[in-house]
């Protein structure tokens, strides 16, 4: 883990008690020192630490909301690279925000102060779950006009992915040229499933959306979804119940491991399987090798943590789902908000996310004054 996410904080955790110089500016934040369990009181404190500044093509925003994905859980949790490790500076998490710019860098050409922004962020920079955010420009879109920040803070990082794994990974068209095509979402009714159900029916697609519980599978109905199935349950059987040998498409967006299998199994020859969570095991390729069927793996964070030269693509994604919002065609996907932003309720949201039954996005709105 310290390998693919390697950040350090800027603050150290004796910041959090001195007593600051006189015009020194400070904020709030909530970061960690030691990787523990969710029921650790300690495993995220709030803290103070010196309010960043703009530079280059870096944005200073206000952080108004932020929300709570599987990336944070994963790299609060205590792993083996991680159990001894004790962070000399506090390491603030979080990787969903939306707020307002309040400072430019000189390089910036895209956004001015004052602009509502919504953004997922870098992996290896300071997270969002601080009063104040520095972010570069090119990763962060215009705030849905329809939206208020907590619904907007929702989005970004579930938006980012569902539709890079969809029209950039599996190679689908936005303006339905896909559409007499069928898309199964295995993890219908978490964060990325419930963006790409609605990007799917967008784009025109037939789709199927698993889901284990009746209150999980109405709300992929809601969303859109054409089919419901269990994926607690063979899932063979239920697409060929509603008339399918094969899937054109099929997004796995948790557990790879526990799905591959019938996975290869239901992907057409020449078809394409996304996926979005590590493997731990090895993934048996011989049946996809005698469909020359593709596997294609997607992370949001590859081209800000690689300043790839098409980096620039996440801020014109962004705008572009902005105007799908702005016009109706697709809704925020919070499932539950929690204020103000602290450790105390972002420990709450750590601990429902982990438990596996929220729906919906986890989402915290406005700092203690």
């Amino acid at each position: 883990m310290r390998d693919v996410f390697p950040w350090r904080a800027p603050a150290h955790a004796e910041l959090a008690k001195r007593i600051p110089l006189p015009g020194e500016a400070r904020m709030k934040a909530v970061g960690l020192t030691r990787y523990l369990p969710i029921d650790d009181p300690e495993s995220l404190v709030d803290f103070e630490a010196d309010k960043p500044a703009a530079e280059g093509r870096d944005l200073l925003v206000e952080v108004r909301a932020i929300a709570v994905n599987p990336v944070d859980t994963k790299v609060r949790a205590p792993n083996d690279s991680n159990r001894d490790v004790v962070e000399k500076d506090p390491r603030i998490l979080g990787w969903d925000a939306a707020g307002v710019v309040v400072a430019v860098g000189p390089d910036v050409t895209l956004f001015k102060p004052g602009d509502e922004v919504f953004y997922a962020g870098d992996i290896t920079r300071p997270g969002g779950n601080a009063e104040f955010q520095r972010i570069d420009e090119r990763i962060v879109g215009r705030k849905p006009s329809s939206l208020g920040f907590a619904e907007a803070a929702a989005l970004p990082l579930t938006t980012i992915t569902a539709y890079e794994a969809l029209f950039e990974r599996l190679g689908l068209s936005a303006d339905r040229q896909n559409s007499s095509e069928s898309l199964l979402v295995v993890g219908g009714a978490g964060g990325v499933g419930s963006i790409a159900i609605q990007l799917a029916k967008l784009a025109g697609l037939r789709v199927i959306a698993t889901a284990s519980r009746p209150e999980s599978a109405d709300w992929v109905r809601e969303l859109g979804a054409d089919d419901v199935i269990n994926h607690r349950e063979p899932l063979r059987p239920q697409v060929e119940a509603l008339g399918l040998k094969w899937l054109d498409h099929i997004a796995l967006f948790n557990d790879t491991d526990g799905h591959w299998d019938a996975a290869a199994d239901l992907i057409r020859p020449q078809g394409r399987i996304v996926a979005i969570v590590e493997n731990s095991g090895p993934l048996a390729q011989g049946v996809m090798k005698s469909k020359s069927a593709t596997l294609v793996w997607e992370f949001m964070f590859t081209r800000s943590m690689h300043e790839t030269p098409d980096m620039i693509e996440q801020h014109r994604l962004l705008c572009r789902v902005a105007v799908w919002i702005d016009g109706g065609k697709i809704r925020s996907t919070v499932g539950e908000v929690l204020s103000p932003i602290s450790a105390e309720n972002l420990r709450a949201a750590h601990r429902k996310l982990e438990s596996g039954r929220a729906i919906g996005k986890l989402v915290l709105e406005g700092w203690r004054s």
